[in-house]
């Protein structure tokens, strides 16, 4: 069996549960980063943000033996940060991505796109 990088693993968690525009960020090369990856997503409604933070806990813990240091924002759903220490996992409500554009504000990470059709 092939073994998957803990953001394939984040990644692919987010697809399974119908996540939006799923990408990662790899900040390794800025020095002023909080994190060595950002792992991006977005949904519909906030039931189906907590859906897929739930499921990237449970992946990350089944799959890597890893559990979430902190946690935040399930409480309204709009935005839920989960933080791995080196991997930090930002689940939006699609507006809120929109409005805060985490993207643009890191645009010297390398950027990786995840589909469904990737192995």
């Amino acid at each position: 069996m092939k073994m998957k990088s803990e953001v394939g693993v984040i990644a692919e968690a987010m697809l399974e549960k119908k996540a939006r525009d799923v990408v990662s960020l790899d900040l390794t090369r800025i020095g002023t980063a909080i994190a060595d990856h950002f792992v991006i997503c977005n949904a519909d409604s906030t039931t189906q943000v907590v859906a897929i933070s739930d499921y990237v806990e449970e992946m990350m813990e089944k799959e890597c033996g890893r559990s979430v240091l902190r946690k935040q924002g399930r409480e309204n759903a709009f935005w839920i940060i989960l933080d791995y220490s080196d991997i930090v996992v930002h689940i939006f409500l699609t507006d809120q991505r929109m409005f805060y554009r985490l993207e643009e504000l890191w645009a010297d990470a390398v950027k990786t796109t995840y589909t469904d059709n990737q192995e």
